[in-house]
């Protein structure tokens, strides 16, 4: 039987940087895939193939409305949707094969099969043919994920009535794409569509979209979506979605208690995600789950079962790839006995529509629950002189600080490269630093990221140059 010292059961983000971080710190490490390609929902299905049709519509969105303004006269531009998933495919292929080069690099040893506890400390690896390995690990980390969920009346056919995945490979463009669910998922794959010139209506339960979010970002990128041509029902609850043929019925109450019904060629269920255990054999190694099917895990991601941990979509907490990754390091280092930590008020939530959305920190709303005392600065991206000269002048950087002490505790943004300015949000708060000292820090111009020095500068003494 095969001994190895860290096991790590998943290979997304989460699971293959533990695995990386645990051989670097001179463990003899296995890391358990299901799949025939390393990377796990991130790299396959998710984070990675959405941004390549995100990038791709974009384009198309940019030559078809934009060029002219640009000077650049170009015939009409058409689409080659199976292009689009060629390449996108292209990028995956690329990315997942740069992971099995880690896993070479770091002499990480993979197994391809589903992994399953046989006790605490025995793993079977059961490969597509039937057959079967058992290995023994000193320590293993769950690192298996999460899948899409649904709403209980609702058969996924995964041809019309379709998740994120299906979303991601379709044949054709919708002519009406109806989206259940108006978070990150639903609004990054309702904008690829959008684009390529499909109507796209947004129906949420809750009374605004991205509701995890800072108010204020959640008003901005409606009213934007809105200007692009997407439509929004919110305060809206499906009850039944049906299948006529090539026709989706979705019938919903709005929030006068009014039956409403909405017809589309495709709908897309994006409700949010599940954690994914199915098959893990947990009860066999005495692994604990909660109310919510989630590992139940300590402060320093330990399970009930001390020798075994968990990371990632798997346990509590936002459902993110970054956030992961931290876990995944932290448990590696604290295996070799390092005291590491992780500041969950401090991993960052992207939207890759465009323009972005991104935050980071405490938002108003939750400020005003805790009775915290805050001042606010903002600035508009209108206001710059690089977003003029870009034509992206959607969106504000909005910056939250402590009232006496001018601590940043919050920093909200929509606009043009959102997603990495929020880096500078997140660097700040780490070291606890106050508006003032990001109002005193030199912003290359003409750039976006004057915009965060301008909203530092309006949350210390409305003290904004630029507006």
């Amino acid at each position: 039987m095969s001994q190895f010292d860290v096991t790590v059961i998943g290979s997304g983000p989460g699971g293959y940087v533990a695995a990386i971080r645990a051989a670097q710190l001179g463990f003899k490490t296995a890391i358990i895939e299901k799949y025939p390609t390393l990377g796990g929902t991130c790299l396959n299905v998710g984070c990675i193939p959405s941004k390549a049709l995100l990038d791709s519509s974009e384009h198309f969105e940019k030559a078809k409305h934009e060029f002219a303004d640009y000077g650049i006269i170009i015939d009409e531009p058409k689409v080659d949707l199976a292009k689009m998933i060629e390449r996108k495919n292209g990028v995956v292929e690329q990315t997942t094969k740069g992971i099995n080069f880690l896993m070479d690099k770091n002499k990480i040893t993979v197994f391809e099969g589903l992994g399953s506890f046989e006790s605490a400390t025995q793993i079977k690896v059961t490969k597509n043919d039937g057959s079967s390995e058992t290995i023994d690990s000193k320590y293993t980390i769950i690192a298996t994920g999460s899948k899409p969920s649904s709403l209980p009346f609702i058969t996924l056919d995964k041809e019309r009535i379709i998740t994120s995945t299906e979303a991601l490979n379709l044949k054709e463009i919708p002519k009406h794409l109806v989206v259940i669910g108006g978070g990150v998922i639903g609004l990054e794959l309702g904008s690829v569509y959008l684009r390529l010139g499909s109507q796209v209506t947004v129906v949420e339960f809750m009374d605004k979209i991205i509701p995890g979010m800072d108010g204020a970002l959640s008003k901005e990128l409606q009213k934007v979506l809105r200007k692009q041509g997407m439509k929004f029902e919110l305060s809206t609850a499906v009850s039944a979605v049906e299948r006529n043929g090539d026709s989706v019925k979705v019938t919903a109450k709005n929030k006068k208690g009014e039956e409403v019904n909405f017809e589309g060629d495709y709908v897309l269920v994006s409700v949010g995600r599940r954690p994914y255990t199915d098959g893990l054999g947990l009860e066999k190694a005495g692994v604990e789950l909660d109310e919510r099917g989630r590992v139940k895990t300590n402060d320093h991601l330990q399970t009930n079962v001390s020798n075994i941990y968990a990371i990632g979509d798997v346990i509590k907490g936002a459902m993110l790839a970054h956030k992961a990754e931290e876990e995944g390091t932290l448990v590696a280092e604290i295996l070799a006995g390092q005291k590491p930590h992780i500041n969950y008020n401090l991993i960052p939530g992207v939207v890759y529509t465009w323009p972005e959305v991104a935050g980071v920190g405490k938002t108003e709303e939750q400020l005003k629950e805790e009775g915290v005392a805050y001042k606010v600065g903002s600035f508009p991206m209108r206001a710059l002189g690089r977003s003029r000269a870009s034509g992206d002048t959607d969106g504000f950087v909005k910056i939250i600080a402590d009232e006496k002490t001018d601590e940043v505790l919050g920093f909200h943004m929509i606009g043009a490269r959102a997603a990495d300015l929020v880096a500078e949000g997140v660097m700040a708060m780490e070291f606890r630093a106050s508006a003032e000292d990001i109002a005193r820090s030199s912003h290359a111009h003409p750039t976006y990221a004057e915009a965060v020095k301008e909203a530092a500068l309006d949350a210390t003494g409305k003290r904004s140059i630029h507006m």
